[in-house]
């Protein structure tokens, strides 16, 4: 019985085919034809006017946040369960996170909770499409009208999620995506930040390529960084893009595939599609019920016995020693009690798109085996 991953990369003759073509081109740096084509293609996908490729996403929150001119003094919040580039990069602009509790069922921030964090300090807020649901857009996007917020939308794991048919990362100021290997499309590392200020996004690929003016060479006007993707990188982003409606029909196949086999076990909390949203399922997620027959840990234990791999949920914000000391929020008070206990009972199983139907129900009878009986 071979061992199953979370998740692993789809590569085939497409993406050879460009990588092969950029390479003997010899455009294997930050020039060449497939940089400007990826970025073509992605602002169309997403339905923006501009994309600027960037090394990576963590680069891509950073650049976004001090190309708004969000720095010391600002507040920015946070949902407090999250990877944590999204408060690392606040961080690094000198601004301060505030933690937002996040919603029980989405898994996103909750909208109720960041209205209750808002002070005269706060400039923006960063909503996180975790694991590929959208966040709830309609009330963070009302809520920083009203507040006079930026919205920076994360949406490093759902590409192509949409919310009334809009698609993330067309809906804030600025959208921010990262192409790691277990995205739902790849380029090994890099990024994408999308947006239709002409302005911000000038802005951005003025500083993400060492400030360079564009009217004289190695002229250099202002500290500035190199955050750019090769082209060998953005010849596979597009082979990965043309492709992306076939990676998102087959992450929703195998929600389905589970769905079918777990949705009845009362001791699971399962994802959910809230209406007018498309969730994308970058990965199957559950949380273990108080009456789930194993502890987390030992269901991960028991998982990794049968050759299945694993992913814990996110380690709340709040309860990382470097972030400890920031203010969190929650609906009822200076807490986090949503983040924490998805972030104690919520675990990832295996997501990627090379998986079939006869695989997937193995893993789901392992676990609804594990979750009813504790039986390894």
């Amino acid at each position: 019985m071979s061992f199953i991953p979370v998740a692993a990369p789809v590569i085939g003759e497409r993406e050879i085919a460009y990588v092969t073509d950029a390479i003997h081109s010899g455009w294997v740096s930050s020039m060449g034809p497939y940089i400007g084509r990826f970025e073509g293609e992605f602002a169309r996908y997403v339905g923006v006017s501009h994309a600027i490729t960037v090394s990576n996403g963590t680069v891509g929150l950073y650049l976004a946040l001090h190309s708004l001119g969000i720095g010391p003094g600002d507040e920015v919040l946070v949902p407090d369960l999250t990877f944590v580039a999204t408060a690392h990069a606040v961080l690094q602009v000198g601004a301060t996170p505030v933690f937002v509790d996040v919603e029980p069922d989405t898994w996103c921030i909750d909208p109720l909770a960041a209205e209750r964090a808002i002070t005269p300090r706060t400039r923006a807020i960063i909503p996180v499409h975790l694991y590929g649901h959208p966040a709830d857009m309609n009330a963070i996007l009302n809520l920083a009208h009203q507040h006079d917020l930026l919205v920076v939308e994360d949406a490093a794991e759902a590409h192509g999620a949409e919310v009334n048919q809009q698609r993330v990362g067309s809906l804030g100021k600025v959208g921010v995506f990262s192409f790691y290997g277990n995205k739902i499309m790849t380029t090994g590392e890099g990024g994408m930040l999308t947006t239709n200020d002409v302005d911000l996004a000038q802005r951005m690929r003025f500083l993400k390529d060492h400030g360079m003016s564009p009217a004289r060479r190695y002229y250099h006007a202002e500290l500035s960084f190199n955050f750019r993707m090769t082209n060998l990188q953005a010849a596979l982003g597009l082979a990965q893009l043309e492709q992306i409606e076939g990676f998102i029909a087959r992450k929703r196949d195998i929600y389905g595939w589970y769905a079918d086999a777990l949705s009845q076990i009362p001791c699971l909390q399962m994802p959910v599609s809230r209406p007018g949203v498309r969730n994308v399922f970058w990965l199957f997620s559950i949380v273990l019920g108080q009456s789930c027959r194993l502890s987390r840990t030992d269901f991960g234990l028991a998982l990794q016995e049968h050759e299945i791999d694993w992913r814990p949920f996110f380690v709340p914000m709040h309860q990382l020693p470097h972030l400890s000391k920031f203010r969190m929020v929650g609906r009822d008070g200076e807490s986090c009690p949503v983040s924490e206990r998805l972030g104690g009972r919520g675990l990832n199983l295996p997501s990627g798109c090379a998986l079939d139907e006869p695989t997937v129900r193995r893993i789901a009878d392992t676990v609804a085996r594990l979750a009813c009986t504790g039986d390894r």
